[in-house]
């Protein structure tokens, strides 16, 4: 029965990631927000093309400056990581070891494959054409920003992994600092939540739910990955932090371009705001 015991941390977690979404939701509901109508109509005042290439590369230096800060908070961790991290990571992975359940294996095995590469990266193309056809204002930023993030995170995980040698378990010695996988489920698919949460809803409750999804998908990578032993516990932890720091610096260089997500209006307001802000017509002659 003690191998169960290893199975039940799955369910859990979960467990406690929606419960707590579900008590941050009725903690916390919406207040009524004001839709920055004014900010749609004077991104439409300016040239497009403009608008695009000084927003791009405003962009790119944000991202870029926030991928430094993650790289520099990461690499210092990697040190107490790399150095001291076995004496919790050994007794973890015979605990493991010792506790599978070949159905949750296999269940896990195909779980685990949410984080991969090509699959993060394929969630991302699909999400950046889907946005870049219903986003109401610089309709640029969705697929600038996710082809932006496939690019930086890629060459910023590859720096850290030429930083840090560490091999991983026996049983999958490739494994290294970071876990790529917890890391790639926090921030591409929390950037893209966050892209569609900013243009479809605004709300609060929306944001906690989407948050607590992600959670929940960087939880079960991390899990997953320490299950089937394809990292150390330690290397799956950092990756969730990593996946955070990445997303936060992304989610600001979205903000430093478009502002703060603001709850839209109905359709009626819209209309009222466009007429407001058109000039009016003279008397007739």
């Amino acid at each position: 029965m003690t191998r169960y015991l290893a199975v039940l941390i799955w369910p859990v977690g979960m467990a406690v990631i929606f419960g707590a979404a579900v008590f941050a939701s009725r903690a916390n509901p919406d207040l009524p927000t004001e839709w920055a109508g004014h900010q749609s109509h004077r991104a439409r005042a300016g040239s497009p093309i403009a608008d695009a290439g000084t927003g791009s590369v405003r962009f790119l230096v944000v991202a870029l400056v926030g991928s430094v800060v993650a790289f520099a908070v990461m690499a210092l961790l990697g040190l107490l990581v790399v150095n001291h991290g076995l004496t919790i990571d050994k007794p973890i992975f015979n605990w493991v070891q010792g506790h599978h359940v070949h159905l949750v294996k296999a269940a896990m095995e195909r779980l685990t494959k949410i984080g991969d590469t090509w699959t993060t990266w394929g969630a991302a193309f699909a999400a950046a054409v889907c946005l870049a056809v219903t986003w109401r204002d610089r309709r640029w930023l969705p697929p600038v920003a996710l082809a932006a993030l496939i690019v930086i995170d890629h060459f910023t995980t590859l720096a850290l992994r030429h930083v840090f040698h560490r091999v991983g378990p026996p049983t999958s010695p490739l494994g290294t600092y970071p876990s790529g996988g917890a890391e790639r489920c926090i921030v591409f698919y929390g950037l893209i939540a966050y892209l569609l949460w900013r243009e479809f809803s605004g709300q609060r409750r929306f944001a906690i739910w989407a948050a607590a999804a992600v959670a929940a998908l960087g939880f079960n990578e991390a899990f997953s990955r320490v299950y089937l032993s394809l990292h150390w516990f330690t290397d799956a932890l950092s990756g969730v932090l990593y996946g955070a720091l990445m997303l936060a610096a992304f989610i600001i260089a979205v903000r430093a371009v478009a502002g703060r997500a603001r709850a839209p209006r109905s359709a009626a307001a819209e209309s009222q705001v466009a007429v407001a802000t058109s000039p009016s017509e003279g008397p007739v002659a």
